[in-house]
């Protein structure tokens, strides 16, 4: 298995840091690549990426749909594993993809814990151990292997938001997804930015649409009404 990790970014040079010291140091033996795309950052992204050795590219479209897709279509691996710059990956990641491909299942991600003592966000994070309707968002960090997310079309760029979602729920249909119990680390800003019941409410309200096929851009003009 050679494993193409792809990170999406705009302005996340503080997570960029602490991420990128979490992979191999020596990545020459050409089984893990890493690729960070960023999509218009002002901030230091490119020469945190740069310094620490991986590859960083610049998307044309902002978006993280676009720019996971670009990432995919330049990357090496026969299995592409898409992490978002707040989540602290597990050491080892790569043998967990490693067993659950094994084991037949070509797709699925990881449960997770908050870096927060709330203990309402237990409860929420208690629940990413289930594959249910809503596992297999971003945070969870998405795996699958190269001929199945090209076959599906990749991301749907028309998805502005819940583009993570919206491949999941196409995934599902037709192959076997995985939630693998060793829990990933996810950052709580959303949560201290807003407050719990905030959070949940808008997640509720635009889940909701999302499953009634509301449109993309409606759906991101609502979550930032809703959110800071």
């Amino acid at each position: 298995m050679k494993l193409s990790v792809i990170i999406p970014v705009i302005n996340e040079e503080k997570n960029l840091k602490e991420l990128l010291l979490l992979f191999p140091k020596d990545i020459n033996s050409g089984l893990l690549e890493v690729i960070v795309v960023d999509g218009g950052s002002t901030d230091r992204s490119k020469e945190v990426v740069e310094k620490a050795g991986f590859r960083f590219l610049e998307s044309p479209i902002r978006g993280r749909a676009s720019q996971m897709n670009l990432g995919a279509k330049v990357a090496k691996g026969d299995v592409l594993y898409f992490v978002h710059a707040d989540v602290r990956i597990l050491p080892t990641f790569m043998n967990e993809i490693r067993a659950c491909l094994e084991e037949g299942f070509p797709v699925g991600c990881f449960a997770y814990d908050f870096d927060s003592t709330m203990k309402l966000l237990k409860v929420n994070a208690w629940f990413t151990q289930f594959n249910g309707l809503l596992s297999g968002g971003g945070d969870q960090t998405l795996f699958i292997r190269m001929d199945v997310f090209w076959e599906l079309g990749g991301f749907d760029e028309t998805y502005c938001l819940m583009e993570d979602f919206e491949l999941v729920r196409r995934i599902k249909k037709k192959y076997n997804f995985k939630v693998i119990q060793k829990r990933i680390l996810v950052s709580a800003r959303k949560y201290e930015k807003n407050s719990w019941f905030r959070v949940q409410v808008a997640n509720l309200i635009v889940f909701g649409l999302f499953f009634l096929n509301h449109p993309p851009s409606k759906l991101k003009v609502l979550y930032s009404r809703l959110l800071k």
